[in-house]
């Protein structure tokens, strides 16, 4: 009996100091993190049939932009702020953009540049030449291949991937989707996701791989551009699949609090209603204003933000979506420039009750910055005069993984405190906004944070009211 309660003691003491250890990025995924906001480019056989889905019977013919550019689509991104571009290199309907050996439904039997054309190599050297990385989705539902649901596509499906390793990288992000229809044949294909996984670390190790859950990077659960509040990096994959029997939608936008694995949410979501070009929906394009609030949504979540421009039936980013890309980089600039902290005395709070006023080696943080020198838990910002703020941004250290659970923004106006701003998840940004207040400092307390080195980065803006969610 003394033997037995003597164990149960030592179980519990055990599970009492135990602590939930959080997984952390590698490499690549931090850099990963850093692009922020990049382009997704959907085009093909759909942006001619004025489809979604195409159904794979269409003629290769179909497809022929005769003024294709693909130095304009990365001057558009550049001027966009964006820092990549992420192509529909095989939709659903199976057309290839580049000549594939593995196909007979690609450039090579259409009409554009009489078959010699191939868009991934153009997209591939244009973002070289334009500093901007390099993307590609690649779907692996393939609804002409004669192949598709048999043994033999999981080869196909390798070998398209093969090439586009070898012929038009490095390529920075690989993107999976999980749709899993029936071919030609009527049949549907049983995906070999190890095999593809390995294929992409022997040939590409450096490529960050995007899908329902992951290994790298996983969707945010919904195509409106939002992320989940809170935003855990960390995700459960065990027993979960890619497409059907993947992680509920909620869990997707909000990661696992506990997660054992760090999968970052992106944010996927289209300028336009539609996925592909349809010239009726030249008027129903997103506002810069909507787009800010997207971004706010999901880079001001701890997510990135991954905004569809699908290029028109010339082969060119249609003016009035460059336009408001344009406009967009413009809110972001006008008010985010201005960091009102750059003049600030910072200090180290130590208590909540014992305030010592050691300032740090550096004053004022600027949260776009990817270094990590310096680390703070609670802290004060003391202002050399009354300043009117609405935004605060905080950025974690998360090289040291996600480890600030809970926090607290304290405004204060002299001594008197004014606002309170809670929240849980930082991860990479945090973007809070408020309505606009007077202060002359505020407090940041990290209530439940894991490690001893959290924020390493602090702003306050005023930014404009109209902006700011009501």
């Amino acid at each position: 009996m003394k033997r037995s309660a003597l164990s149960l003691l030592m179980l519990v003491t055990f599970y009492a100091n135990a602590q939930y250890v959080s997984p952390v990025p590698t490499r690549q995924q931090l850099a990963w993190h850093e692009t922020e906001f990049y382009l997704f480019m959907h085009f093909g056989p759909n942006t001619f049939t004025d489809k979604e889905w195409g159904e794979g019977k269409e003629s290769a013919s179909i497809f022929n932009p005769e003024s294709l550019d693909c130095r304009q689509w990365c001057r558009v991104a550049k001027a966009s702020g964006a820092k990549g571009i992420i192509i529909t290199a095989k939709h659903h309907d199976g057309f290839c953009l580049w000549p594939s050996r593995f196909s007979t439904h690609t450039v090579r039997e259409s009409k554009w540049k009489e078959g010699k054309g191939d868009v991934l190599k153009e997209l591939s050297m244009a973002c070289k030449e334009f500093g901007l990385k390099f993307g590609v989705y690649i779907s692996p539902w393939d609804r002409n291949h004669p192949d598709y649901g048999t043994p033999k596509y999981n080869d196909v499906f390798v070998n398209m991937m093969k090439e586009i390793f070898q012929n038009y990288g490095p390529v920075w992000e690989l993107w999976w989707d999980g749709a899993n229809g029936e071919g030609p044949n009527g049949k549907k294909q049983v995906y070999d996701w190890r095999r593809f996984e390995n294929t992409v670390k022997q040939f590409s190790p450096n490529t960050v791989v995007f899908s329902d859950i992951g290994p790298n990077i996983r969707w945010v659960g919904n195509e409106n551009g939002i992320a989940g509040d809170p935003n855990w990096n960390f995700l459960d994959t065990a027993g979960f699949k890619r497409g059907i029997g993947a992680p509920h939608t909620d869990t997707l936008n909000q990661g696992n609090y506990n997660g054992k694995q760090w999968i970052p949410a992106e944010c996927d979501v289209s300028i336009r209603p539609g996925w592909f070009y349809h010239p009726a929906e030249d008027k129903k394009i997103k506002t810069p204003q909507k787009l800010f609030e997207l971004y706010l949504k999901s880079v001001g979540r701890g997510a990135n933000l991954l905004l569809n421009v699908p290029p028109d039936r010339r082969g060119l980013i249609n003016e009035k979506d460059s336009i408001v890309l344009a406009d967009f980089k413009k809110l972001r600039d006008a008010n985010f420039t201005d960091n009102l902290l750059k003049e600030a005395d910072t200090y180290y709070e130590f208590s909540q009750k014992d305030f010592s006023q050691r300032p740090l080696l550096i004053r004022g943080f600027d949260s776009t910055s990817s270094a990590y020198s310096i680390n703070m838990q609670n802290f004060i910002v003391q202002l050399d005069q009354p300043t009117k703020i609405n935004c605060v941004v905080l950025r974690e250290a998360i090289h040291l993984g996600q480890s600030i659970r809970r926090f607290n923004v304290v405004l204060f106006n002299k001594d008197k405190p004014v606002r309170e701003i809670p929240g849980t998840s930082v991860g990479r940004k945090r973007i809070l906004t408020f309505p606009t207040t007077s202060i002359t400092s505020f407090r940041v307390y990290l209530e439940d944070a894991g490690g001893n080195d959290n924020i390493s980065g602090i702003a306050a803006y005023l930014i404009d009211e109209k902006l700011i969610e009501k």
